[in-house]
Order: structure tokens, then C-alpha cells, then sequence
């Protein structure tokens, strides 16, 4: 059973109705003779793709499949335009020399081909590009327009979903609407019909969060923070994102602080997950804010000892 978030993309390249010439030139991608398959929505008007599904390889694909779609003349010249449009999601997580190799492809191609660039932090898109874009801010969907979708969904489905239920999904959500739909889904596997009451499963990398966090705090010794390395990778090798992790662990590890040592850990968050952005191997500064935290909540609970004893 699919998961209603993408039941109606299309799983392959090959499985495409539109562009089946630059999807095939995109299978066939061989750089140091390694074959890149990615997904892609495409219609008569538009092409969209996440090059950073390419990993380090993301540089090629930007390369190769915008020089493809520029070069490419439009079928019918009376009812089109003279450009065409490509959009990349996720900018903001490809290479430093794949955003390089996007500020030149869109000056060489900006005639026959118009690009929308879509992220969540424009931080981290590299000063030459954001130059180069006109920037619009889409706030994330309200409450509101998330109960609808999900009531869209639900109909569609032959499913009835209680409004009660489906504003606590939207609200547990954080305005999310993907994680809104999964959610909603793994309600609908849980238990059906729904209830307004009923359970909002979590999700398994979320929980396995908050119990790292919470054997952070449970002990600050040098065999506590292996154990703690070891959780890290495994949520890295699960492909859960270092920003979003740094963000999970510091949202878990302030409910045990007060309210000076809250100020000192999210300034030195803040501090990782810069640090984070600026380097390659994300599991050194998530060990760094570990070890940090652990020498400064221990200071924190022996100076709290020492002024009970006093």
C-alpha cells in the first residue's frame, strides 16, 4: 500500500509520460562511469527535480540536465514560450559546487530557460545565486488549510476523519503538511474508524530521539557520550538530517535546564550547528555539542549540590 503523499508521483524516470529523451539522457549520466537514476515530475509546461537525490553527484546531474532542457526546442512554438521552466527543490542541501555549477548553467542558459528554486533556508544557498533570484517567502500552511487537506485526503480515501482529530494532527504537525498526511495515514493503519481521542503513533526515529536525549542527561561520563556517538550514527545512517537531529536534541535536552542554563545551551546549539553547516562530517559537531553539554549540565548539578550542602 502506497503512502498517499506519493501515490501519484511517479516512482522512476522511466515511468514518466513527458521528456522521456532528457530522462533517458539522465539515467545514463556516467560520471567516473557511475549511473545516476533520479525522480522527476514533468508536464508540458515544466520540469521538476531534487538534484540533491544525486548526493555528491549533484553537480553532474545540474549540469547535464539543464544544458539538455535549454538546448531542446519547444514542440509548439505558437502556444508555448520561448523558455522553459525548470524547478529544483531543495537547493539549500546540494554541494557547494553544485550551487557553483547552478550560478553558472543559469547565466549561460538564462535565454531558453527560466528556473524556480525552491528551500526551506536561503542561509544556506550561496551569496551568488541569491543574487541572482527573486526572492518570495511561502509561509507553511496553516492550521486551517492543513484540517482541509487532510479532510480532502480522507474523502478521497472513502475514510471519515473527526475535525477534533484532524486539528491535532495538524497541530502535532508543526505545519507540516507532509508529516500531517503520514501521520494520518499511520492513524488510519492503527485504528479505524477514527476517534478524536484516539493516539497519534510517533514517529520511530522521534522516539529514539528523545531517548537519547534523556540518557544524555541521565549521566556525563566519557563511556555515556560512546554510547551516545553510536545513537548518533544510527540516525544519520537512517538518512534523518544532522540540522534536524541538532534541533531534536536541543528541544529534549532544554526541558531539563533552567532558565540561565537554557540561554547557554541554545547559544551553544547555535554555535554546532553553524560550525555544522560550515563543515563535511556532521557526526564530529554533533559529538562536539554533546560532550559540551554534558561538561556544562555536570558543572550545572554539582555547583546545584554544592549550594544545597551550604
Amino acid at each position: 500500500m502506497s503512502l498517499w503523499v506519493d501515490k501519484y508521483r511517479p516512482s522512476s524516470l522511466a515511468r514518466l509520460d513527458y521528456h522521456k529523451e532528457q530522462a533517458a539522457q539522465l539515467r545514463n549520466l556516467t560520471p567516473s562511469k557511475k549511473k545516476i537514476e533520479i525522480s522527476t515530475i514533468a508536464s508540458n509546461y515544466h520540469l521538476e527535480v531534487n538534484p540533491s537525490d544525486a548526493g555528491n553527484s549533484d553537480r553532474v546531474v545540474i549540469q547535464e540536465m539543464l544544458k539538455t532542457v535549454a538546448q531542446s526546442q519547444q514542440l509548439e512554438t505558437s502556444s508555448q514560450r520561448d523558455f522553459k521552466v525548470v524547478l529544483l527543490t531543495e537547493v539549500d542541501k546540494l554541494t557547494k559546487d553544485a550551487q557553483h555549477a547552478l550560478r553558472r548553467t543559469m547565466e549561460k542558459y538564462m535565454s531558453t530557460c527560466r528556473l524556480i528554486l525552491c528551500c526551506n533556508s536561503t542561509s544556506k544557498v550561496i551569496p551568488p545565486i541569491r543574487s541572482r533570484c527573486l526572492a518570495i517567502r511561502v509561509p507553511a500552511p496553516s492550521i486551517e488549510d492543513i484540517c482541509s487537506v487532510l479532510s480532502t485526503v480522507c474523502k478521497k480515501e472513502g475514510l471519515a476523519l473527526p475535525s477534533k482529530l484532524a486539528r491535532r494532527l495538524a497541530e502535532k504537525s508543526c505545519r507540516n503538511l507532509r508529516k500531517a498526511l503520514l501521520m494520518c495515514e499511520a492513524c488510519r493503519v492503527q485504528q479505524y474508524p477514527f476517534t478524536e481521542d484516539q493516539e497519534i503513533p510517533e514517529t520511530d526515529w522521534e522516539v529514539y530521539l528523545r531517548e537519547t536525549a534523556n540518557a544524555i542527561v541521565s549521566q556525563q561520563t566519557p563511556q555515556r557520550l560512546l554510547e551516545v556517538r553510536g545513537r548518533l550514527y544510527e540516525l544519520l545512517t537512517h538518512c534523518i538530517p544532522p540540522e534536524v537531529i541538532m534541533k531534536g536534541l536541543l528541544s529534549e535536552l532544554l526541558h531539563n535546564c533552567d532558565g540561565q542554563l537554557k540561554g547557554e545551551v541554545a547559544q551553544m546549539a547555535a554555535y554546532y550547528e553553524h560550525r555544522l553547516q560550515l563543515g563535511s562530517k556532521a557526526i564530529y559537531h554533533l559529538e562536539a555539542f554533546v560532550a559540551k553539554f554534558m561538561a556544562l549540565y555536570k558543572k550545572f548539578m554539582e555547583d546545584g549540590l554544592e549550594g544545597m550542602v551550604f
